[in-house]
């Protein structure tokens, strides 16, 4: 388990002494896991997933000098997953690419995927499984990062609208957040029997 708090301070140092390396290395060791995880669940293809996390990595080693600290870095990094996620199932699956990393990324991004594999592979109960598989993406992505992650409502609302979504845009969203969830853990107790 992960010291988020402290995760986010050790990040914030390095963003805010401008090492940038450092900030997108202890990010992806970190936050990696939870992120290839939540790949794995929602591609449902270890390869898949390990293509798209590795386009997660570069986009967050890219992307760190222009993080502007309006959300935590673990939403950050979430919106950075979901939006590759979701850019790969929209084509990329017909049309991979290939990534072009540093050796340094490259490293990092293998150290959490083998550290990653064997949780995998305990973590979840066939059923349910299936049950969440067959969920829309969105009620696969709310479930996770609410039930999994344990992401607050306006956490959620920036992964899906964007850290830089105005204010009253992320509390309507929030809300519908918090609706759609409750519907959604209805239908999972019906599914399941209970």
């Amino acid at each position: 388990m992960i010291d988020i708090p402290a995760l986010e301070a050790e990040l914030r140092t390095h963003c805010d002494g401008k090492d940038w390396e450092p900030a997108a290395t202890t990010a992806i060791r970190g936050y990696g896991p939870e992120l290839l995880g939540y790949l794995n669940a929602m591609l449902r293809d270890a390869s898949e997933a390990d293509d798209v996390f590795a386009t997660v990595c570069e986009h967050i080693w890219a992307g760190v000098e222009r993080f502007a600290w309006q959300s935590s870095f673990r939403t950050w990094v979430y919106a950075v997953t979901r939006n590759a996620c979701v850019s790969f199932v929209r084509g990329a699956r017909k049309h991979r690419r290939v990534v072009h990393t540093t050796t340094a990324l490259a490293a990092v991004a293998q150290e959490v995927r083998t550290r990653t594999a064997s949780f995998l592979r305990t973590e979840t109960k066939d059923r349910l499984a299936e049950i969440r598989a067959a969920l829309d993406p969105d009620d696969q992505t709310l479930l996770i990062l609410r039930v999994d992650r344990q992401l607050a409502w306006r956490e959620i609302a920036q992964v899906f609208e964007g850290e830089d979504a105005a204010s009253e845009v992320l509390d309507r969203r929030s809300s519908a957040l918090r609706k759609r969830f409750e519907r959604l853990k209805d239908d999972l107790r019906e599914a399941l029997g209970k």
